[in-house]
């Protein structure tokens, strides 16, 4: 995350991961929260701390733990009971937080949440908020607190009764079915939302990042491509126009759920989310979209402080561009997309940019574009462009940026100089047209490939430009050393960068042998990769060439000398089941009641919460018996086989509640 661009990152603390059992908690080994916030620290990433107590419904029992199931007491309520249990929970988690702010001066968490989606608003529900939020400042939580409200509605606005200090709320926009991912939703309506944070930050605390598939849904690849690249690049670009400063998108890695944490009813085993790192840890298409708007966001600076600026008017009613300046510096963002943003029409249209009343964009269906104008991009002045920031940095007496757009499209750059400059074209193709009157240098280009051309003169430092297609930069990495900021093009990732006396040194991944090309601070001489020296070149372009290694062939062993085990010794009649625990209880507080005169066989009740349960039950046989009829409860995506005697009767899955099975001939005797 660190690598592209990213920030801050976002973390639920689970409570019923850290207690197993009433009054245990574990904060040890795979559960050491301290040292996560410590490694987040390490990597220079702010964290955004979720303790809950509830956190998602994805998750079992949304977060709160399993023993809390036998209380009587309501979940998410002012009821004494469940809020001492919600004490004992913070009086573990919020000290942890509290050592790591950043208001502390040395931490790295920046912001804290109270609950999660709470839309009980009554006196009680205020109740219960309002306790949350005292309980974090006194145990010393003192970095801002929010609520994430699930959906553009004032609930828990800051100042009124409950809420914390900020305002957010979640959005998702595409929804949850991944069963036709080429149908789009219209974009959402964020006006009314800047009513409901006027001293803060428009802030989603959750914007769709991906989806979840389902027991038997689409496949998770599906919900990867009904939020993938294109749906990023339109819908975060008109969170920005909209005026959103801070956006979380849910989820950039969702991973594997261990230890029975998924609730089985959205979720499974993968919680890959079709994220834009999958569950395997691979870098997809959506990552690399990230970066790019990491990247920019990173490098252009002026973004930090906007305001809403008249619609430009487009050539073509079917587009629409949106529009924001900065106040204290003049540079401009124009944000463009489809009037109609499900529209898969690839539109060409002219806007009026600066001095030029017709600037030429061509706009590709389900796309949209974020250019920059009237921007002091590091010692150039950019007059407009019709490409995209990528990035940009300085580079001892020389700059150099880097503009994308889609593969195929047009492009053109317009810089300001007091003289004409020189332009050398390195690689590509591209024309240059100098205007004297406006001292106005113009360059027109395809984004098809890499165009790389260096600009010299007009009073400027040098400036090397990068063109080309985004594919074309999705190996491009950036890192800042104490020596100045580095760029890099070739690997599969590059994690880290360190600078030391003329040395750069790089760690990071490749998938395949990979010419690199490094753009290093003045001075450097070598590159060491994952500690291993390289053979360098200097290119056309300044640039330290060489060519990295791929990854040693993987060679499987042959998995041979098989053992075997006799399955399910507990259905054997015969089994000893002496010290099984018996199912006696005659009262519960659960709302489902046994029938009355039986026993209470809920698991929970017994100290069983997960995984799979055995039950074994005795009758006193006539003989005659043709069928057997049982109901269980499984929940949604459970399942629950029976054997009778040893002969196995069948399964009822997807969490049936009854089923009736026939007993096999000579199974029963009378007695």
């Amino acid at each position: 995350m660190k690598a592209a661009g990213f920030n801050a990152t976002s973390i639920y603390f689970h409570w019923g991961f850290h207690s197993p059992q009433r009054g245990v908690y574990d904060f040890t080994g795979l559960r050491d929260v301290d040292r996560l916030l410590d490694i987040a620290e390490e990597v220079g990433i702010y964290v955004l701390a979720r303790p809950g107590p509830y956190i998602n419904a994805e998750t079992d029992s949304g977060g709160l733990p399993v023993w809390l199931i036998n209380s009587p007491a309501r979940d998410r309520s002012n009821d004494p009971d469940y809020i001492a249990a919600v004490d004992k929970w913070l009086d573990h988690i919020n000290p942890i937080i509290a050592r790591h702010q950043l208001t502390d001066g040395t931490g790295t968490v920046i912001l804290y949440q109270n609950e999660n989606e709470f839309g009980d608003q009554s006196p009680g529900g205020v109740a219960y908020m309002t306790h949350l939020q005292q309980r974090a400042r006194a145990d010393g939580i003192t970095v801002p607190t929010f609520h994430n409200t699930a959906g553009t509605w004032p609930a828990w606005v800051p100042g009124t009764p409950g809420a914390p200090d900020l305002y957010s709320f979640d959005l998702y926009p595409q929804g949850f079915n991944c069963s036709s991912p080429q149908t789009w939703s219209p974009l959402p309506d964020l006006a009314p939302v800047r009513e409901h944070s006027r001293n803060g930050p428009m802030f989603t605390a959750e914007f769709q990042g991906g989806s979840f598939d389902y027991w038997g849904g689409n496949g998770r690849e599906k919900c990867r491509e009904l939020t993938g690249p294109a749906f990023q690049r339109v819908f975060y670009e008109h969170n920005i126009a909209s005026g959103v400063t801070a956006q979380n998108f849910y989820m950039t890695y969702g991973g594997t759920n261990w230890g029975w944490i998924a609730a089985p009813g959205q979720t499974y085993t993968s919680y890959d989310y079709g994220a834009a790192i999958s569950e395997e840890r691979q870098l997809t298409d959506k990552y690399a979209v990230q970066k790019e708007l990491g990247y920019f966001l990173q490098a252009v600076t002026p973004i930090t402080k906007t305001e809403a600026a008249p619609d430009v008017p487009a050539s073509d009613a079917a587009v629409t561009v949106k529009s924001l300046r900065n106040p204290d510096n003049g540079t401009r963002f124009l944000i463009a997309r489809h009037t109609d943003a499900t529209s898969t029409a690839t539109t060409s249209f002219t806007v009026p940019i600066g001095d030029d009343p017709a600037v030429p964009i061509t706009l590709p269906g389900h796309d949209s574009k974020l250019l920059v104008a009237d921007y002091d991009l590091e010692r150039q002045r950019l007059a407009y462009s019709t490409s995209e920031i990528m990035t940009h940095l300085r580079l001892g007496n020389r700059d150099i940026a880097v503009l994308q757009g889609r593969k195929g499209t047009e492009g053109r750059t317009v810089l300001r100089y007091s003289s004409e400059p020189k332009v050398t074209v390195l690689s590509g193709g591209a024309r240059s047209t100098w205007d004297a009157e406006h001292g106005l240098l113009r360059l027109d280009y395809a984004h098809d490939g890499l165009v790389e051309l260096r600009i010299s003169g007009g009073g400027r430092p040098d400036l090397l430009l990068l063109l080309g297609d985004d594919a074309r930069f999705d190996r491009l990495w950036t890192q800042s050393t104490d020596a100045g900021q580095v760029l890099v093009l070739g690997p599969a990732l590059v994690r880290t960068a360190r600078a030391e006396r003329g040395v750069l040194h790089l760690t990071g991944d490749t998938d395949a042998t990979t010419a690199t090309r490094v753009w290093a601070p003045t001075g450097t001489r070598r590159v060491v990769w994952n500690d291993r020296p390289t053979i360098p070149v200097v290119d056309r372009t300044g640039a330290l060439a060489f060519r990295l290694r791929g990854p040693a062939e993987v060679t499987l062993p042959e998995l041979a000398g098989w053992r075997r085990s006799e399955p399910d010794p507990s259905s054997a009649p015969g089994f000893d089941d002496s010290r099984w625990t018996i199912a006696n209880k005659t009262t519960t507080t659960n709302p489902n009641q046994p029938a009355i005169g039986q026993p209470v066989l809920h698991a929970d009740e017994y100290g069983y919460h997960h995984g799979d349960i055995w039950y074994r039950g005795h009758f006193t046989a006539e003989g005659t018996e043709k069928t057997i009829s049982l109901s269980a409860v499984t929940g949604t995506a459970g399942a629950w086989s029976v054997w009778l005697n040893g002969s196995f009767l069948g399964t009822v899955d997807n969490g049936g509640a009854s089923g009736s099975f026939t007993v096999p001939a000579d199974r029963l005797r009378t007695g």
